[in-house]
């Protein structure tokens, strides 16, 4: 792995998003929509404050994994890649200069979607900010990993997007939000236990459970980002230079 040429594409990405207004808005928009219609449906009612520090981890996962895979197959499609890796340029080097440049934006969005939430939204949390924002970003950056790995399968971005259902939704019903993981089946159980996403909604739950940081918290936290580490290993080794 080359430094220099991680950063460079870094920068390469981050300027090619800028000039895509709609990406960033979508990136930035759309979990505060979705934050703030829950918390207008829920008004008056325990639920948001139940729910809300959950989803504020799962929107912005979503919107990662969708909006990232679907970027770095446009690479592949185009023949991008497949220049750049005829020079110095080695597929860790791709991986983990769009995971920086995605991470920068995961940034900017869990800042903005924390703020709306906690000051827009009235969102009750007893733990520290910091933390939550901590791990709204992890989240978003382990969605941005996500869809890394699944553009390296998919050869059409209509199959990018076809692969969200697949990656999202059964750790979705299984994470913890719709029933606590202590209360499901034994196989399910046990399978929500490999899970990335058990362990965000964990780490989310426990800010929002106590005013002081846990040991509990803390572990979830580096779970997640062992998934994050593995999910850019795995990119990087199943990384073919063009879509067939």
């Amino acid at each position: 792995m080359n430094p220099g040429l991680t950063f460079a594409t870094t920068g390469r990405a981050l300027r090619q998003i800028r000039t895509d207004h709609r990406t960033i808005a979508l990136i930035m928009g759309v979990p505060m929509v979705a934050i703030g219609l829950l918390a207008w449906i829920y008004n008056n009612t325990p639920v948001f404050d139940a729910i809300g520090p959950a989803l504020l981890g799962i929107f912005p996962l979503v919107v990662m994994f969708v909006v990232t895979s679907v970027a770095t197959l446009r690479e592949r499609q185009s023949g991008t890649l497949e220049r750049l890796l005829t020079t110095r340029m080695g597929k860790a080097d791709f991986m983990l200069g769009y995971a920086g440049a995605f991470g920068a934006l995961a940034i900017v969005q869990a800042l903005l979607a924390t703020s709306f939430s906690i000051w827009v939204c009235d969102l009750d949390v007893l733990g520290p900010v910091w933390m939550l924002v901590l791990v709204a970003v992890l989240v978003a950056v382990l969605g941005s990993s996500l869809g890394l790995l699944a553009s390296a399968f998919a050869r059409t971005e209509f199959q990018a997007v076809q692969f969200m259902p697949a990656f999202i939704i059964p750790q979705f019903l299984l994470c913890g939000l719709l029933v606590d993981r202590d209360q499901l089946p034994a196989f399910l159980s046990a399978v929500s236990d490999v899970l990335p996403l058990s362990y965000a909604v964990d780490a989310m739950k426990e800010v929002t459970a106590h005013a002081e940081v846990t040991s509990a918290g803390v572990w979830s936290m580096v779970i997640v980002a062992g998934f994050i580490v593995l999910a850019l290993a795995l990119a990087s080794l199943t990384l073919s230079r063009r879509t067939p």
